[in-house]
């Protein structure tokens, strides 16, 4: 029997290591202070400890690592620009977008957990809720001792928030809370749900909803396809006695969600970022190594114009990711802004992965390279807080002064 090594499988065995260096090609990292290069190599050796030698068999088995939850806690990842006298980080938005590359650069579904639990969960507790809010919940959340959800989108309200069904009533000394969200990161396993639902006038508001309320079940969401490491499931809420103090005194109507959302939406524009350049930088040390017609294939004109077109788009997504950091610093960044990003840096990932997929042949559909489990979760991220189109409509309203959807 021949022990010789195939050209594939020399490939397969450079990038067993997680060797990952992002790509720099117009020397952003000079944009960058001394503590972001430190955050980002925290989060970095965190990645590549705790969650790339180990992500692929989560993904294949749809597991979610429960225990992940505590460990991002302990690394800082949750509401990391929080106030530290709540428990956060009180580092500035570019640590953040760094935070959220590294980690989606590892997966998506990991990101996820750390986006919805620091923007969607922590977000609205410190901007919108009492100080008896920040004080009872941000400690916990930030270490990792309770894991949070956010329950806007409805079975059948999507893109259309505003449609919502899910309502609360005034019973004396609590509220009635009725109605199901569906598609919610973290549900399954969460401690903590922060609810946006519509009061007997009709207005939208967000209330604090604990694991242990009675008539309160979060049924977990199988068969995914997509961020099959995270954990999905649905929020259903039959006659839920909310306490009246659970109420978000802070603001209410559809800007306060959509506030968060452009919270969460900023991590994304990051997030895909990182999901890219691990792509590339993947597709990049193969085509160096996998021999056809006597040389590697990075040799042919057809990879190189991939592989130029994927740096090209990254240092593009690299400089708008950046500019839109220091407009968040400054507090100037709109809406429209942070809608661009997230819809331009998402698409741009998904094509990457795509044509990685392409560089890697038929490996790059198994899971000994992360190619097709970032394709199949980007498909996911395009889609929700946000859908593609809909940031398209957000930049035209912008644009023409009309607003394409009511």
């Amino acid at each position: 029997m021949s022990t010789t090594t195939t050209q594939p499988e020399k490939a397969r065995k450079s990038l067993k290591q997680d060797a990952y260096d992002h790509p720099d090609f117009y020397q952003l990292d000079e944009l960058l202070t001394e503590e972001h290069k430190l955050i980002r190599s925290s989060i970095r050796d965190f990645v590549k400890k705790e969650i790339t030698p180990f992500i692929e068999d989560w993904a294949q088995r749809a597991y979610f690592p429960y225990d992940i939850v505590k460990k991002f806690g302990e690394l800082g990842a949750f509401g990391p620009t929080i106030p530290q006298e709540y428990g956060g980080g009180g580092l500035d938005y570019i640590s953040y977008g760094i935070i959220m590359q590294e980690i989606e650069r590892g997966d998506s579904g990991m990101r996820s957990t750390a986006s919805v639990q620091g923007s969607l969960v922590m977000y609205p507790i410190y901007k919108f809720g009492s100080e008896a809010h920040r004080k009872k919940y941000l400690p916990k959340l930030a270490s990792g001792e309770w894991l949070g959800c956010f329950g806007l989108t409805e079975p059948d309200h999507g893109s259309n928030p505003g449609g919502m069904v899910t309502n609360f009533k005034d019973a004396g000394d609590h509220y009635l809370l009725n109605g199901a969200k569906m598609w919610i990161s973290n549900a399954p396993r969460a401690d903590v749900a922060v609810v946006w639902a519509k009061n007997e006038a009709g207005r939208i508001h967000g209330l604090i909803v604990e694991r242990g309320m009675a008539g309160f079940s979060t049924p977990e969401t199988h068969g995914k396809w997509s961020l099959r490491a995270s954990a999905t499931g649905e929020l259903v809420f039959d006659n839920v006695k909310v306490p009246k103090e659970n109420l978000l005194p802070g603001k209410n109507g559809l800007g306060a969600p959509l506030m968060c959302l452009d919270s969460a939406r900023y991590g994304i524009a990051w997030g895909a970022l990182g999901a890219a350049m691990d792509c590339y930088e993947s597709a990049r040390r193969y085509a160096k190594e996998r021999i056809q017609f006597g040389k590697p294939i990075g040799s042919f004109q057809l990879v190189q114009k991939k592989l130029a077109e994927m740096l090209t788009e990254i240092t593009k997504a690299q400089l708008l990711t950046w500019r839109l950091g220091v407009l968040m610093n400054d507090g100037k960044a709109t809406t429209q802004q942070i809608s661009m990003a997230k819809r331009n840096n998402v698409e741009m990932a998904l094509e990457i992965a795509r044509e990685a997929r392409q560089v890697h042949g038929a490996m790059g559909i198994t899971g000994e390279y992360s190619i097709m489990r970032h394709m199949m979760n980007l498909e996911s991220v395009i889609t929700y807080e946000g859908t593609h189109d809909i940031h398209l409509l957000i930049l035209g309203n912008e644009i023409t002064g009309i607003q394409a959807f009511s």
